[in-house]
């Protein structure tokens, strides 16, 4: 086992404070949006006593099927197939869509035959991956995920077209609405989208005439649990507009599901989702990639054609994920992907004798531990190590299988490994 050092990236979308208070220590007054613990090859985390230069991807790379395990890399390859992330948004992020695996292998191979330097602003494609996610709230957490019905959408640009009746800008959401209405629900869903993504001035004018028009009619539009869900959404756009004036993801934040998850509730996100997180804490974790296809709310470069080949213009709703209970009493959060699986570990202080049976960790081929709140002990049959808040390890395959003592105080953790093996989460 190894007891790592983790790489924080200081995204200006970051809370200043949520993470250093989750995981006990002090602020770094920069934002802090995001801990990656992982292999990434963009800031792989370091363990801890290893030689100089040594990091978890090199340290996998000397002895990958020891690290892994032989079905993760005859799947995956000889690299850690997933990365996790705590993530804390202080303000929204970019509207985004990951690509599917073959579209990833793709664009990355052509940027690389033509040259594109792998830092370039407009590059599509840093790796060859795809990046199936999932998030889990730990405190309350706002997103946009997913395409609403049209004829939801369609309901709320007609309202947004009646607070703008009159105006110029009341042609654009019309004309949205109309394009909803379709008879063919994932062309209408395209057409919508690529009028807004699309749009020059007449849209960025609609995006922030809406804007106002909405915050004019705030006496009657709540942005809390008590607002209706229309209501909700056309709040959203005033908020919207605050961070990303004349931006087009602001308008085509009414085509998307906008979700509340409440601390222990989590959503996962396929390929060809388009989705945004907009505030909250929360653990995220991914396959290990780093490709993303924005589409608004950002200065960054936004690609609309390789974008709307992208996007997957259906609606089934959002895809929320509940964590069973396997064999061995392990909580487990198993999205339909095979590159990971989350396992919460929640536990109290101990009884008045302090006795507590171990908890099995979930292993199949390589996993990753992190603690938030009190201490454990990983206890395997090559030796035992101790996490206190804060820190986190990485437990290869061979020295699985893994227990988990808890410590008197309780705890708080979380474990990713592969979702290759059996439902009892063991290898």
């Amino acid at each position: 086992m190894y007891l790592l050092t983790n790489t924080l990236r200081d995204y200006a979308w970051g809370s200043t404070s949520a993470i250093a208070e989750l995981l006990g220590r002090e602020p770094t007054g920069r934002p802090e949006a995001e801990l990656w613990i992982g292999a990434h090859p963009d800031a792989p985390s370091l363990p801890a006593d290893g030689p100089d230069g040594e990091t978890l991807a090199s340290l996998i790379a000397s002895d990958p099927v020891a690290a892994l395990g032989a079905e993760s890399v005859a799947a995956f390859g000889p690299r850690l197939p997933y990365l996790l992330k705590v993530l804390a948004a202080e303000s929204p992020l970019s509207l985004q869509v990951h690509p599917r695996l073959e579209a990833a292998k793709a664009g990355f191979a052509a940027e690389e035959a033509a040259g594109v330097a792998r830092t370039a602003p407009h590059r599509n494609y840093k790796d060859d991956n795809h990046k199936p996610e999932m998030i889990l709230a730990l405190t309350p957490f706002e997103a946009l995920s997913g395409f609403r019905p049209p004829s939801e959408s369609a309901a709320l640009f007609e309202r947004l077209t009646a607070l703008l009746a009159g105006s110029d800008a009341a042609e654009v959401t019309e004309q949205v609405a109309e394009l909803l209405r379709g008879p063919d629900e994932p062309e209408s869903l395209r057409t919508a989208f690529a009028r807004l993504i699309n749009g020059g001035a007449d849209v960025r004018e609609a995006v922030d005439s809406s804007a106002a028009a909405v915050r004019a009619a705030a006496r009657s539009i709540g942005t809390d649990s008590a607002g209706s869900a229309a209501d909700r959404a056309l709040a959203t756009v005033a908020d919207l507009a605050d961070a990303y004036p004349s931006d087009p993801g602001v308008l085509l934040s009414l085509m998307l599901n906008r979700v509340s998850l409440a601390p222990g509730e989590a959503m996962y996100l396929p390929a060809g989702n388009v989705h945004a997180y907009l505030s909250g804490l929360g653990i995220e974790v991914m396959a290990a990639s780093d490709n993303v296809l924005r589409g608004g709310l950002t200065p960054k470069h936004v690609d609309i054609p390789e974008l709307i080949r992208t996007v997957v213009f259906d609606a089934p709703g959002v895809p929320l994920l509940a964590p069973h209970e396997s064999a061995l009493g392990q909580q487990l959060y198993r999205p339909p992907f095979t590159e990971f699986q989350l396992q919460r570990i929640e536990l109290g202080p101990a009884d008045g004798a302090g006795l507590r049976e171990p908890v099995p960790v979930a292993q199949a081929g390589a996993a990753v531990v992190l603690v938030v709140r009190g201490s454990l002990t990983l206890d395997t049959p090559k030796g035992d190590l101790v996490l206190a808040r804060g820190e986190s390890a990485f437990i290869p395959d061979a020295e699985a299988p893994a227990l988990a003592h808890v410590g008197p105080e309780g705890v708080l953790a979380f474990a990713v490994t592969t979702g290759l093996g059996p439902e009892s989460g063991l290898a």
